[in-house]
């Protein structure tokens, strides 16, 4: 019997407007992040000369990672001490001691001299000495007087610049020990360490990350979102977010951080969002997808975004054309604000 099916015309598909909510949103791109996650770097270059830690360790604020070998650093705190302990010494050694004792000399010829000046004073008074011996132990007087303060001057002098020399050589011995310190890198907060990309032996600088550290327990999602649709983010909006760990399953999180800089190479923000309810596990670097929701509604009028003809066109049952105000669109359906009731049947325009 002949087949003569291809004269039947296909029947073209209909539907009707329905009532539902629909949500419109932002799709973006990204990551899982630790929270507070940061990469250490080495405050100084040298040899790995051991390694403290290990990946999956907790640490707290302060501890020990690395340990850096530099022996000039090393040599210059040793001099740095020995010079301090010198100074210390002068401080309260010889020197200062001999000085010390001039002052004493000198004072005692200051007071003999002065005790004779009073003496012959009073003989000549009683015309029992002459002018000229007053006068000669009146010089003799102001000259160990002048010896007593210039022996106070030499002392003070002195202990000025061995107290300066000494403030110097701590000051320095400081400066070293913190040099010093520098060569053992140290967690700059408490975490876990997710990631050590140095082995002992190796150079370090200060340009290249050694490690990854951050919070233990609390993770966040980290997204990219193009310039042309940032404008539309705002803190607090729901996110909702998929993940090729947890297959199948949807998280909420709610935007946290929007960066204020754009990256010029992708042209995209980066846009934090925190977990509503976080998934059981998680490991930074995770890929997320998210749909960040921009605005909702629980009841609108919506026909499937296939329906469309154009961006505000549908074709009625009776083929006529109709123009249509759309209002919110997601992936699969569009909101009819005006132009087409819930009772009216639309066709699925040909291809």
């Amino acid at each position: 019997m002949p087949d003569f099916s291809f004269f039947l015309q296909k029947e073209r598909e209909k539907t009707q407007p329905t009532l539902e909510p629909i949500s419109e949103s932002v799709y973006a791109s990204g990551i899982i992040t630790s929270r507070d996650q940061y990469q250490v770097y080495s405050t100084v270059g040298g040899l790995v000369q051991a390694i403290l830690v290990k990946e999956g360790d907790v640490v707290k604020k302060g501890d020990p990672l690395f340990v850096v070998k530099n022996e000039t650093s090393k040599l210059t705190a040793e001099n740095a001490k020995i010079a301090t302990e010198l100074a210390d010494y002068n401080l309260r050694g010889e020197r200062l001691q001999e000085l010390k004792d001039a002052i004493g000399t000198t004072k005692s010829v200051m007071q003999n001299d002065s005790l004779l000046v009073a003496r012959l004073r009073r003989l000549y008074a009683d015309g029992a000495e002459t002018k000229v011996n007053v006068e000669r132990q009146e010089l003799a007087l102001k000259t160990s007087t002048n010896n007593h303060k210039a022996a106070i001057s030499r002392y003070n002098d002195l202990k000025k610049q061995l107290a300066f020399a000494a403030a110097q050589s701590k000051k320095q011995l400081s400066i070293s020990q913190n040099i010093a310190q520098d060569y053992t890198v140290r967690s700059q907060q408490a975490g876990r360490i997710y990631s050590i990309s140095i082995e002992p032996g190796e150079t370090v600088n200060l340009q290249t990350p050694v490690a990854i550290i951050g919070a233990a327990d609390a993770f966040l999602t980290e997204l990219q979102v193009d310039e042309n649709d940032i404008v539309r983010i705002k803190k607090g909006q729901q996110v909702l977010l998929t993940m090729d760990s947890y297959k199948g399953q949807v998280f909420e999180a709610t935007v946290s951080k929007i960066d204020l800089l754009m990256n010029e190479r992708t042209r995209t923000f980066t846009v934090e969002a925190e977990f509503t309810e976080a998934p059981p596990v998680l490991y930074p670097n995770l890929t997320a997808e998210a749909n960040i929701v921009i605005q909702s509604k629980e009841k609108a009028l919506t026909i499937p975004r296939a329906y469309l003809l154009g961006d505000s066109i549908v074709v009625l049952e009776n083929e006529e054309k109709r123009r249509v105000t759309i209002g919110l669109m997601d992936y699969q359906k569009a909101e009819i604000l005006s132009g087409l009731t819930a009772k009216e049947f639309i066709l699925k325009p040909t291809p």
